[in-house]
């Protein structure tokens, strides 16, 4: 197929170029040109995103790129709508234009965090100027185009330590400078969604008349606190890090938008329909320590064996 990704720079457009480009004919684009396979479009601009779209006549539309910041997103509330929700809304038209599917990438983050876990079916309920940008983005997906993906990933971990912005690479930084101490929350609950697992698995879907919205993040049920002390075993410096457990109130200051205590997801519809190739998060963790940090790691974790 012929498959246009919007705003693919990050973290997760490094994943889906990497296994897309594998079978299919891609145009990426962003407005950061940091890879060679990168052209310049800022989906914000309607005409220039149209003008994109319509040269390269695309199979399936695929929009990825969104401000996942959440501290940006609460202090740049115009600027968040614009990019995460009014860009989807161009998608959205664009596609019904050409008339081609859409793949629009949403967030466990929509729920207010009340139950133990969501499904597909559970009704999101955002707490935030992020949240709720994203799931407007999900509504004017599903209302406008008829042929459409939908994929909830959780907390992303991918790109290594070049494009990687979240929990994982954070406290890889931390570890890299020789801290012998980790605070971490033990109040945040989640479920890890490695960048390659979750590329593949949209690949497979990609390829199958199953439309629809899905829960698309790894295996197993844990927490941010389970994760940091997962990541220092595989590192082997149990006997040299400590990880203290500290309230979400801890960070704050740093931390101040609104957060849902719970985002843990269960893949309930890919499960149903025989489509859920997601590993457990352990085992995506412990590649993407092996694929992208092996090198990086030797100088802090002597011990550590990919």
């Amino acid at each position: 197929m012929r498959v246009y990704l919007a705003g693919v720079g990050g973290m997760l457009g490094e994943a889906l170029h990497k296994v897309l480009a594998e079978k299919h004919e891609l145009l990426c684009t962003d407005i950061d040109i940091n890879e060679s396979w990168l052209q310049y479009c800022d989906f914000r601009d309607f005409a220039q995103y149209e003008r994109a779209v319509s040269a390269f006549c695309p199979d399936i539309l695929m929009h990825i790129g969104a401000h996942t910041d959440l501290e940006y997103c609460e202090n740049n509330p115009d600027d968040a709508y614009r990019t995460n929700t009014l860009s989807v809304e161009h998608a959205a038209t664009l596609a019904q234009a050409h008339g081609v599917p859409l793949v629009y990438i949403s967030t466990a983050g929509i729920f207010d965090g009340e139950k133990e876990h969501y499904d597909d079916w559970d009704q999101p309920r955002p707490l935030g100027v992020y949240a709720r940008a994203k799931y407007m983005g999900e509504v004017l997906v599903q209302t406008r185009v008829p042929k459409h993906f939908i994929f909830r990933a959780g907390w992303m971990m991918g790109g290594g330590p070049k494009k990687d912005k979240k929990f994982i690479n954070k406290l890889m930084k931390q570890l890299a400078k020789g801290v012998d101490e980790l605070h971490i929350v033990n109040d945040k609950l989640g479920t890890p969604t490695y960048t390659v697992d979750f590329a593949r698995n949209l690949a497979a879907m990609i390829e199958t008349p199953y439309y629809g919205l899905y829960n698309m993040v790894c295996g197993g049920e844990t927490g941010r606190f389970e994760v940091a002390e997962e990541l220092v075993r595989l590192l082997r410096l149990d006997d040299k890090v400590r990880i203290t457990p500290v309230p979400s109130d801890h960070f704050a200051k740093e931390y101040f938008a609104p957060r849902p205590p719970c985002e843990r997801l269960v893949n309930y519809k890919l499960k149903l329909r025989g489509m859920d190739l997601m590993r457990d998060w352990r085992e995506a963790l412990k590649d993407y320590l092996k694929d992208y940090f092996a090198d990086q790691v030797k100088p802090f974790a002597p011990n550590y064996v990919p």
